[in-house]
């Protein structure tokens, strides 16, 4: 289900100079080791003039002491509430958050997230720039150690995300999705919360809904952040299992994709089982889809590598974006039997890997 929000009536763009309250949320379970890091950086940005700021962090039933540390820092400073989410997923997170929300600009953050000390105010400086109903920065990955540098390295090639502009670190203009994402009150109101039957997929689902909804969708380099991506293959590809499980789900929803390039892994991985079942009596399908994807995966590792300034991280990046492909293109392909079977998602599909 969608979270539905009353608002008081309140103009949907914002004008440069208005000033008033924004409302930053997060949704988090089991993060003790990078609370007191996302705390600091989100109660430490700076804001324009005339603005003020609340926190608010949904916590999922943690057990490893993140929600006795947010309720210290609660008491520290008035600023931070801690609120409940007893479904413990993102989508329900985010819906607890906008609920008790007061601010008239509402701007999304993630644990695992740095921020610049302008994020917020950069934000609320593009909503009044652009006139969208959503805005944000480009999706940058600063991985740790060999694969999670591999793995953010891949994740930044359009070679494997298909062209992204979410990735672009470059690109200013409109866009079908954007990172994280700060919305006007009245846009949110308008179209409603997250989709709680989604474990993953919600955020763009959401852009979806807003876009069909007639809205705009911005994204402004002037926003800046970097996200800590996955640090090993399995992890990486345990995600887009996850990812790709929910994505026939949004299908199912809207009748179409958020974009062509979603579609690809699916295409992808059922031309090499199709190629599979041919090869007992034509091989050669199978040796020539196994040819191409391997000298593809080579030329896609060169660039990727090329681009992130890192030789040597050329041998980790067939592997990963392998991972990135195939999790994605099966996971999608079971979310569409799952839907035909009308079973409920199995639990690696809706465990939460943070």
């Amino acid at each position: 289900m969608t979270q539905d929000l009353a608002t008081p009536p309140l103009p949907q763009l914002l004008t440069p100079g208005e000033a008033g309250l924004v409302s930053v949320v997060a949704p988090c379970r089991n993060e003790r080791a990078h609370i007191d890091a996302f705390c600091d950086s989100a109660l430490a940005q700076r804001l324009p003039e005339g603005w003020r700021m609340e926190l608010l962090v949904a916590d999922g039933a943690s057990d490893d002491g993140t929600r006795a540390r947010l309720a210290e820092r609660a008491a520290a400073d008035a600023r931070l509430r801690l609120l409940d989410n007893p479904r413990r997923i993102v989508s329900s997170g985010l819906n607890a958050c906008l609920a008790q929300a007061r601010g008239q600009v509402i701007v999304r953050m993630d644990i695992h997230t740095r921020f610049a000390p302008d994020y917020v105010a950069e934000c609320i400086a593009a909503l009044a720039r652009s006139g969208a109903d959503n805005v944000g920065g480009p999706w940058v990955a600063r991985g740790q150690g060999g694969w999670g540098r591999a793995i953010a390295a891949a994740f930044q090639s359009r070679w494997v995300v298909g062209g992204a502009r979410s990735r672009d670190a470059a690109f200013e203009g409109e866009v079908d999705t954007v990172y994280l994402g700060c919305w006007p009150r009245a846009s949110l109101a308008r179209v409603g919360g997250f989709d709680e039957t989604l474990v993953r997929n919600q955020d763009d689902e959401h852009n979806l809904r807003l876009r069909l909804a007639g809205g705009r969708i911005w994204q402004s380099r002037r926003i800046h952040s970097s996200y800590r991506p996955r640090d090993s293959l399995r992890q990486l590809f345990e995600q887009q299992m996850q990812y790709g499980y929910w994505r026939p789900f949004v299908l199912r929803k809207h009748r179409q994709a958020g974009s062509v390039r979603q579609l690809v892994p699916m295409v992808f991985v059922a031309a090499g089982a199709f190629c599979a079942l041919l090869a007992p009596v034509f091989d050669l399908g199978l040796k020539a889809w196994a040819a191409a994807y391997a000298a593809y995966l080579l030329a896609a590792s060169a660039q990727a590598a090329h681009q992130a300034g890192e030789a040597r991280l050329a041998w980790r990046l067939p592997w990963v974006i392998a991972a990135y492909h195939l999790g994605y293109g099966l996971g999608s392909w079971r979310g569409v039997w799952g839907l035909w079977r009308r079973r409920a998602a199995p639990q690696a599909a809706t465990r939460l890997t943070r």
